[in-house]
């Protein structure tokens, strides 16, 4: 199983009384996103199953990538590693199964299935992280991807 795991990229600041599900990317996230979909796009098997926490900067990471995919709330800002990878149904799925999601579950995610020290990894804005299930039980990157090296 491969399982990639796509940061939304960057959004509005969030202000105390704003709704957080609501923030939008800004006009450099828009261009992040776009640079990372061309990528993904041209890396990705078709049938990938895609999925997305229900915030629209998300969505709007998402829809960069001109595929369908299915908002899935258990992939909200405060979702936790345990709903993703039962979502996901880490390591047992078969083929690729790609999350658009936030800090810091992805990098908590990214630290667990690598066994890291640290409790978390760092997930920038509109990057990627490809990891790979082998048969051994064993996780290994694939691939670590930033909007702005592309």
């Amino acid at each position: 199983m491969d399982l990639i795991l796509w940061r939304h990229a960057e959004a509005q600041e969030w202000v105390n009384g704003c709704d957080d599900l609501a923030r939008t990317l800004t006009a450099r996230g828009e261009k992040q996103a776009t640079r990372m979909a061309a990528w993904l796009d041209r890396q990705i098997p078709e049938g990938t199953r895609i999925l997305a926490s229900p915030a629209r900067r998300t969505v709007q990471t998402a829809d960069a990538l001109s595929r369908k995919y299915k908002i899935r709330p258990e992939l909200a800002p405060d979702a936790n590693v345990a709903q993703l990878l039962e979502l996901v149904q880490w390591p047992d799925a078969k083929g690729v199964v790609m999350v658009i999601g936030h800090q810091p579950t992805l990098g908590q995610t990214i630290a667990q299935l690598l066994n890291l020290n640290e409790s978390a990894c760092s997930v920038k804005k509109g990057a990627v992280w490809w990891l790979r299930n082998r048969q051994r039980q064993q996780t290994v990157v694939v691939t670590v991807q930033s909007p702005e090296l592309l």
